[in-house]
């Protein structure tokens, strides 16, 4: 046992269980302290600093949830796992939707315990991949721009297939949808290359107009057209030595895509109005955010073309399937805020990591990045809160709900359309953004109601009052039909009033 470690703190009115609860941390090698009551537990917190708190649900005096709020107010850094005797799916639901790190239902076996307290106590460290240059170099600590953060077993495995396949000159196509970072995985692969301290050449196919697009990659010689004053070398020439990018490639027209095709084959490339080819020593990698075997299908992407890309294939999961990377990506992207403005990163409440959690994501890390830095702004340097993540108002999109349709009025029915395939990639022809009120097609309109309510009073954190009154229905309304839908989100035990600060 260390010593030196932050004790656990276990707080029941129970002296046997107390007694038990403690023998069983012990033998687990974790330090520990005990309180009576909560009172007693804020009353040692501000004494001595705890690991985690672990705590029955009904005492007398101050519940589990009331100790919660408390201690949520004060360090919302301090996780806190809720026991009960009498607990439901349901109530264990709402307490998590709450903040609450995880809830224990009385009896539980030590193996139960064990687990949830090393979840509390000891995560699991991410992996932070420098850049090249500052592995040779630790002389910058400040955060930045290019790194890939994640302790997601399908990230880390992806990684090491990355890191394995860049010693190579394979070509690599890397699928996945927009914001997850196939930019980032192909520096990470030219930089774990033999070829790192050689030119990285980046194109977006989807930015460049397509009358552009041959001359951006390939080049062009003087007088090849109407004000070609100079030669320019192409991306591909640039590129000599090194590794080139493709991003979006199959947004690249069907008939620059044969092009394309005759370099990746004769390692050589025609500059517009040039008379002789340009040999190349080049490492290509590709990306997409479309499903492109569908694309190939379709006829909008060369079939012979697919498979000279896809030599090694990597997909990048999304970030609503990475959910143990949300709370660090969170974290960083307050600290690269905080960094960026020179004062002190701010901390995230129990409450909006569950928000966060509960997100679906469709714009992933990228849309992360964008909801931290506002919410760091609006919080000022106060701790992060739910309602610091969204000021629209809207009602955020659920894990899973991948087809999504906008509330736009009585003629909503004529506008209904799917922003996404059934894999989560983005279609052709469709919007990109995810409106800030939505629900999923093919719902009843009894299931738009109860999603909107339960919705509602989640996003309240449990208060019916203000969940009523932003529903705009009588708090006598909200109850009955809460009784209809049989899912009660504030247990019977929790006073409304200690629901309100989160």
């Amino acid at each position: 046992m260390n010593a030196s470690a932050k004790p656990i703190l276990v707080v029941d009115d129970d002296p046997a269980m107390r007694v038990a609860l403690t023998e069983s941390l012990k033998l687990m090698g974790y330090a520990t302290q005990t309180a009576i009551s909560g009172e007693d537990a804020l009353a040692r917190i501000n004494e001595k600093p705890v690991a985690a708190i672990l705590t029955d649900m009904k005492m007398s005096g101050m519940s589990g949830i009331d100790l919660f709020h408390n201690v949520n107010k004060r360090n919302p850094k301090i996780p806190v796992i809720i026991m009960s005797a009498h607990g439901t799916i349901d109530t264990a639901v709402s307490a998590m939707k709450l903040g609450v790190l995880d809830y224990l239902v009385k009896p539980f076996s030590q193996e139960r315990l064990s687990e949830v307290i090393k979840k509390s106590s000891s995560p699991a460290a991410p992996l932070l991949i420098p850049r090249d240059s500052e592995r040779r170099s630790s002389a910058s600590q400040k955060l930045n721009d290019r790194v890939i953060l994640t302790k997601d077993p399908g990230m880390l495995k992806l990684l090491k297939m990355a890191e394995v396949v860049a010693s190579s000159d394979a070509t690599i196509f890397i699928e996945g949808e927009s914001g997850t970072g196939k930019e980032l995985l192909a520096r990470f692969v030219h930089e774990h290359s033999p070829r790192a301290h050689r030119p990285f050449i980046a194109i977006n196919c989807a930015a460049v107009p397509e009358n552009l697009l041959e001359s951006e990659l390939f080049g062009y010689e003087k007088g090849a057209f109407t004000g070609a004053i100079t030669r320019k070398p192409g991306k591909f020439e640039l590129a000599h030595t090194g590794t080139i990018l493709l991003d979006e490639v199959s947004e690249m027209h069907i008939a620059l895509q044969a092009k394309l095709l005759r370099v990746l084959q004769e390692k050589e490339v025609d500059s517009v109005g040039g008379r002789e080819p340009i040999s190349l020593d080049i490492r290509v990698i590709a990306t997409t955010n479309r499903p492109i075997l569908k694309e190939v299908t379709a006829g909008r992407f060369r079939e012979d073309l697919y498979y000279r890309l896809n030599v090694f294939p990597l997909h990048i999961p999304p970030l609503r399937d990475r959910i143990a990377d949300i709370p660090i990506l969170a974290e960083y992207f307050v600290k690269k805020v905080a960094d960026r403005n020179n004062r002190e990163a701010q901390m995230i409440s129990h409450a909006a990591l569950s928000s966060l959690m509960a997100r679906g994501w469709r714009g992933n890390v990228r849309e992360m990045e964008n909801i931290m830095e506002r919410a760091t702004l609006i919080a000022q340097n106060e701790v992060i809160l739910p309602e610091h993540l969204d000021v629209t108002g809207g009602v955020t999109a659920s894990v899973g709900a991948r087809h999504a349709v906008p509330l736009q009025g009585e003629n909503s029915e004529d506008s209904i359309t799917d922003t996404t395939t059934s894999n989560g990639y983005e279609d052709r022809g469709t919007t990109t953004g995810l409106p800030s009120k939505s629900i999923p097609s093919g719902c009843t309109l009894w299931e738009v109601e109860r999603n909107l309510i339960l919705g509602t009073l989640a996003k309240m954190d449990g208060n019916r009052t203000h969940a009523a009154k932003s529903l705009g229905i009588s708090i006598r309304t909200l109850r009955n039909k809460l009784k209809e839908y049989r899912s009660e989100i504030i247990p019977e035990a929790v006073d409304e009033e200690a629901c309100n600060v989160y």
